[in-house]
């Protein structure tokens, strides 16, 4: 059975609508049809942060609160979920939410614009940790930009809420809001909307006969990037289908040998677990994105946009990843190496969708990860690289290097790789890498960086990697 009603719970009430724009972002909805108008657009991206809303979802018979950029959302993804907007903080009583009153006590407010979305990511964190360390405020908020107050009111506002009670009236009706979602049945949602489809199976085995039938759709997860072919490029995407609602692809496994993700398992959950093994892994995914990009977005769409400058994709190269491909009738385990083509092609052909990824757990290597940007949160890699090898007796006996930003695709910086194998570590060795280097990789000048910056950035960060190697300890500014 399928459906083509969304339903969502939303001021203490569940919501329905009935055959929604698959193309229909969530901030316009809240905008234009519940009349809203708290919710700001800014850059219809999701990289300011003034359209940041929370949607709570089930998990574990409890509540988890995620924070979210309701610019680049489409409405039918709010299926199961509660919707809560900087309007429904408010009490009955009309009294402020502690996140609120914390605002307004410290000057966290000038012009206004940007407060909404400032106030909805200091919710969620609110609502998600009991201790408000210094880098859990400034994390929850990096996704958020203010030209007027220049942060300080805002983070200071946030430290106060470290003493706050943790009471208010979402704990209070959290059994209810508990009993609303679970009756919102999890249907398969199939929508028909003008020349417009959605498709929301539930199982692996529904999205394989949807896929059998719309080869030609866009597999939607997080996204972080599909969602802009309709807020910036304004076209109309004419079948879309929705990943995240097949609980199986949600997953993180550990079988001693590898850590399989699965495919709609969300960057923040990953970036958490990925620490213990690889802490640069987890340095590159908190400068991935916002809180609210790394809620939604996903390593299976960053290997599947193939962008050259995505930040997973050299540290999945160098570590000699897989990824599991899924057809309708076959399935494929093909390394991660052999899966970029060209710009933004890759071999994934219709009919197929990422399952999962397979990183190998660590065996005495040393991995380190480096990404250069012109800001240091929340911002685009001019050149992103990472390095995994193994030394023994100062001798390297196994080396896999990895840039992006460098190339048409994130690729191995093979000549690079033959001079450093079975080498000692001297100065000679290092110079003659950095120079292979330029065999690897022509770069491109572009907005980001030009390409003697490039070829630059890529031979220092060489020569970083066995700086800190050999002098054990980090090197830089934010190290």
């Amino acid at each position: 059975m399928h459906s083509n009603i969304i339903k969502f719970v939303n001021s203490e009430r569940i919501m329905e609508i009935r055959n929604p724009d698959p193309n229909e972002t969530l901030l316009n909805f809240i905008r234009t049809k519940l009349k809203k108008i708290g919710t700001k657009e800014g850059c219809s991206e999701g990289g300011c942060g003034a359209c940041t809303v929370v949607l709570g979802e089930l998990k574990n018979n409890n509540i988890n609160y995620t924070a979210v950029n309701s610019c680049i959302t489409f409405l039918p993804t709010l299926s199961g979920k509660q919707l809560i907007l900087v309007e429904d903080l408010i009490s009955k009583d009309n009294s402020l939410h502690p996140v609120q009153a914390a605002m307004v006590k410290y000057h966290g407010s000038q012009c206004g614009f940007c407060t909404p979305g400032f106030v909805m990511s200091l919710f969620s964190m609110f609502k998600n940790y009991t201790k408000l360390k210094e880098d859990i405020i400034k994390d929850s908020i990096s996704g958020n930009l203010c030209r007027c107050t220049g942060y300080q009111p805002i983070i200071k506002a946030a430290k106060s809420l470290s003493s706050k009670n943790k009471i208010d009236h979402f704990s209070k009706n959290k059994k209810k809001t508990i009993s609303q979602l679970q009756k919102i049945k999890n249907e398969t949602i199939v929508i028909y909307k003008r020349n417009r489809r959605y498709f929301a199976p539930r199982y692996i085995s529904e999205l394989k006969k949807v896929l059998k039938k719309n080869t030609n759709s866009y597999l939607l997860s997080g996204g972080t990037d599909l969602s802009l072919l309709v807020t910036k490029d304004r076209k109309d995407i004419n079948s879309i289908i929705y990943m995240n609602s097949i609980k199986e692809l949600n997953y993180i496994k550990n079988n001693k040998e590898f850590i399989e993700v699965g495919a709609t398992t969300p960057l923040i959950e990953f970036e958490i677990y990925i620490k213990k093994y690889y802490p640069d892994f987890n340095k590159i995914l908190r400068r991935y994105g916002s809180t609210q990009i790394r809620n939604v977005a996903t390593i299976a769409g960053n290997i599947a946009t193939a962008s050259p400058i995505g930040d997973n994709l050299p540290l999945l190269l160098a570590l000699d990843s897989k990824v599991v491909l899924q057809g309708i009738k076959k399935n494929k385990i093909l390394p991660i190496n052999d899966f970029f083509i060209s710009y933004r092609k890759t071999k994934l052909k219709p009919g197929q969708f990422i399952h999962s990824i397979r990183i190998p757990i660590p065996d005495n290597n040393i991995f380190k990860a480096y990404k250069i940007s012109k800001r240091f949160d929340d911002d685009i890699s001019s050149v992103c690289a990472a390095f995994n090898l193994k030394i023994e007796k100062q001798k390297i006996i196994n080396v896999k290097i990895a840039y992006g930003g460098m190339s048409a695709i994130p690729k191995r910086a093979t000549y690079c790789e033959k001079v450093l194998l079975n080498s000692s570590i001297t100065k000679e060795v290092i110079e003659k890498a950095k120079n292979a280097l330029e065999k690897d990789f022509v770069p491109v000048s572009d907005m980001r960086a030009s390409r003697n910056y490039r070829n630059v950035i890529a031979k220092n960060l060489l020569e970083k990697c066995f700086l800190e190697i050999n002098g054990k300890k980090l090197i830089g500014i934010y190290s």
